[in-house]
């Protein structure tokens, strides 16, 4: 699996390649600015992006917006960011085009080597990794304006920010020890609380809880 990977810290860079490298991932490109980070991706044809946020020149989304850039050129190109702080608006636009293969995880999961390499391999399959504080302040937002979450149960909440990670039925039902039939059960009362369609495809679900949850903005 070939990875391009943009961060312009050079002892983080390094690190990431020597850990990718040992899980088996070859690394296409490793940047550390903006326009090298769209020349790599450009001419490597990557399996994934995992790119820093803010990149040089600018420092500011420079690393994001190039990777959006490339999705809109290549639809559906895996994108795992990493930012050092919860910026929703950041998760908002890499969620913007309702396709899978995205991830937004803050740079302190990349010292859980397994945690990391497994949101890696599950965006690069088209799924989805979102940081769990991103989606703790999704839902604290909108559950103080929106009434259909707030009908939502204490455990509800819980199964549906597993959800949002991109976690299956049975990867919440083992995290939370409880049967997998619990947790379908808890799955078709929060579609039917938010009025979003039911559907087995966990990544289109997570999605679209996700843009229910950010909606209205």
């Amino acid at each position: 699996m070939r990875v391009v990977l943009a961060e312009d810290l050079f002892l983080l860079r390094d690190g990431l390649v020597r850990l990718l490298e040992a899980y088996g991932f070859e690394i296409a490109a490793a940047v550390e600015s903006g326009p090298e980070l769209e020349r790599a991706l450009a001419e490597s044809d990557p399996d994934i992006a995992v790119v820093d946020v803010r990149l040089p020149p600018s420092h500011t989304d420079e690393g994001l917006q190039c990777a959006l850039e490339a999705r809109r050129r290549r639809p559906g190109l895996p994108v795992l960011v990493l930012s050092q702080h919860v910026e929703q608006l950041y998760a908002r636009e890499l969620l913007a085009d309702g396709t899978g293969g995205v991830g937004y995880l803050l740079k302190d999961r990349v010292f859980d080597a397994e945690q990391f390499i497994d949101a890696v391999r599950r965006v690069a399959a088209g799924g989805t990794a979102m940081d769990p504080q991103v989606i703790q302040q999704l839902l604290s937002r909108r559950s103080a304006t929106d009434q259909p979450l707030g009908r939502l149960t204490p455990r509800e909440r819980e199964v549906l920010e597993l959800m949002a990670q991109g976690r299956s039925n049975a990867a919440i039902a083992g995290q939370l020890v409880v049967t997998e039939r619990a947790i379908a059960k808890h799955t078709s009362n929060i579609f039917a609380k938010l009025r979003l369609e039911v559907s087995d495809d966990d990544n289109r679900r997570v999605l679209a809880v996700l843009a229910y949850l950010d909606r209205g903005r």
